[in-house]
C-alpha cells in the first residue's frame, strides 16, 4: 500500500500508530465493546481480530486470544523483552501479545490499544448503507 492512501490520523493516534505509543489503561473507546464485528487497523482498514476473539483480561486494554489469519505481524520490541504486535500491511503499532498467562484455552493474549484499531459491526456488514 502507497502512504499516501492511509487514513489520516489524529496526533493521539500518529504517536500510538506510527511512533510506538501506548494509551492510558482503561481509556480506550473499544475497551468494554462487547457487540460481534470485525476491528480493523485505524492506519489502512485492514481486518485484524475478529469478535469472537475479544475477551476480558482486566489489563486495561482490549484483550484477543487470536488474530484473523496473517493479519499481525510479530517483532522483539525494542525494551528486548516483550513481543510487539504490528499490522501485517501497513505496520501500524498495534500493542504487545503474551503467551502462557492462562486466559483463555488458547493461552495467548494479544493486548492492542484502542486507537489503533476501528470496529465495524456485524450489522453494518450485512446491512451496508
Amino acid at each position: 500500500m502507497n502512504d499516501n492512501t492511509y487514513n489520516s490520523l489524529t496526533a493521539e493516534e500518529e504517536y500510538i500508530i506510527l511512533h510506538k505509543g501506548t494509551e492510558r489503561a482503561f481509556t480506550g473507546a473499544l475497551l468494554n465493546n462487547k457487540e460481534a464485528g470485525t476491528y480493523i487497523c485505524k492506519r489502512c482498514d485492514s481486518s485484524l481480530y475478529q469478535s469472537a476473539d475479544k475477551f476480558e483480561s482486566h489489563c486495561g486494554w482490549p484483550s484477543f486470544d487470536d488474530e484473523i489469519k496473517g493479519a499481525v505481524h510479530r517483532e522483539t520490541d525494542a525494551d528486548g523483552r516483550r513481543t510487539e504486535i504490528l499490522c501485517a500491511n501497513c505496520d501500524a503499532h498495534l500493542g504487545h501479545v503474551f503467551e502462557g498467562e492462562g486466559f483463555t484455552s488458547k493461552n495467548t493474549r494479544h493486548c492492542v490499544n484502542s486507537l489503533s484499531m476501528k470496529f465495524v459491526s456485524a450489522t453494518q456488514v450485512k446491512n451496508p448503507e
